[in-house]
């Protein structure tokens, strides 16, 4: 991928069909995305509605791959289905869906890969592909149900690209970068916010049947997949599940120092954004770490005040910036 050139500001959107698509990105990020949403406000509004545009996209791709109304076949279906209407779009042809309105003004003002687009909604369909756990859970009817999971940290690391990384890769296209070593620091930051992510979901994503820990790391630390289910109603953590836990916080905040970097490589103008969404998500995975990784009584989460806190110093960081550009 080739590096995205620092350039003047992207002037707003005189288009009135192309502005309300864009009002709509907003509007789904501002119900959906609680975390993403505070972070998108320290933006320029061209790279904000871009980015909105780029989450409502990713928000649909979820909803039609978690739609557990239909089966793995039908939903496989949909998506293929609707990224198809999407390349249509893309491609100049006339569309009523104000998501693909809005990001395909955005991915030509940004210069954005249509096959990056394409490896987000690939992600969301991997979870429709199972990989059975040693012993499968059984339902009440004992019939057995597949676990998605993963063998290996390599692979939870792949399907981490996908979901989380890819997102990273398409934001800093609209961040705006020159230096090439901005692609490998985003791919690592969107991993560390999928480890805090999973960590989060544990019981969750438990109850529908995904693991994602690895289960090379269950076998090291003696966890069966079995029991990591139970915990959604039990709730009370061994010595090896909280060290099964710990292991992946110790990764994701490996992967956290990528972020640092990676902020003095974007525009200044995107930077308190970047600070904020990295702070936020930080701040959620020592949330955890201080719950002593009890992520099964209740969902941990940031409060609403400290992500507004958080975005605060953000905006005090665009304030200054504006002041030394104005100089």
């Amino acid at each position: 991928m080739s590096p995205s050139p620092a350039a003047a500001p992207c002037p707003h959107n005189s288009d009135p069909v192309v502005s309300a698509a864009y009002q709509s990105c907003i509007a789904i990020a501002r119900r959906e995305a609680r975390n993403f949403y505070y972070a998108f406000l320290a933006l320029p509004r061209p790279k904000r509605e871009a980015i909105c545009a780029v989450y409502a996209f990713m928000r649909h791709a979820d909803d039609i791959s978690d739609d557990d109304t239909r089966t793995r076949d039908q939903r496989r279906a949909d998506l293929a289905a609707w990224l198809e209407a999407w390349h249509r779009a893309a491609n100049g042809e006339p569309t009523a869906d104000p998501v693909f309105i809005a990001l395909a003004d955005a991915r030509v003002r940004f210069n954005i890969p249509l096959d990056l687009l394409d490896q987000l909604v690939h992600g969301t369909a991997m979870d429709l592909d199972p990989v059975i756990a040693d012993k499968p859970d059984r339902g009440e009817a004992g019939e057995a149900r597949p676990w998605v999971t993963y063998a290996t940290f390599e692979a939870l690391r792949r399907y981490c690209y996908y979901v989380a990384s890819v997102v990273g890769l398409v934001c800093i296209r609209i961040f705006g970068y020159t230096d090439p070593r901005a692609e490998q620091l985003a791919e690592d930051t969107g991993i560390a916010f999928q480890l805090t992510n999973i960590l989060r979901d544990v019981r969750e994503d438990a109850e529908r049947g995904r693991l994602y820990l690895p289960l090379e790391d269950l076998y090291r630390f003696r966890v069966r997949v079995e029991e990591l289910a139970a915990l959604s109603h039990s709730r009370q953590l061994t010595l090896n599940q909280r060290s099964l836990l710990e292991s992946v916080a110790k990764r994701a905040e490996d992967y956290y120092k990528s972020g640092l970097e990676l902020l003095t490589l974007i525009d200044a103008d995107a930077r308190p954004a970047l600070w904020v969404l990295i702070a936020i998500y930080h701040d959620l995975l020592r949330r955890i770490e201080a719950r002593n990784f009890d992520v099964f009584s209740e969902r941990v989460s940031v409060p609403v005040a400290a992500r507004i806190a958080i975005l605060l110093r953000g905006l005090v960081q665009v304030f200054f910036n504006r002041l030394l550009r104005r100089r």
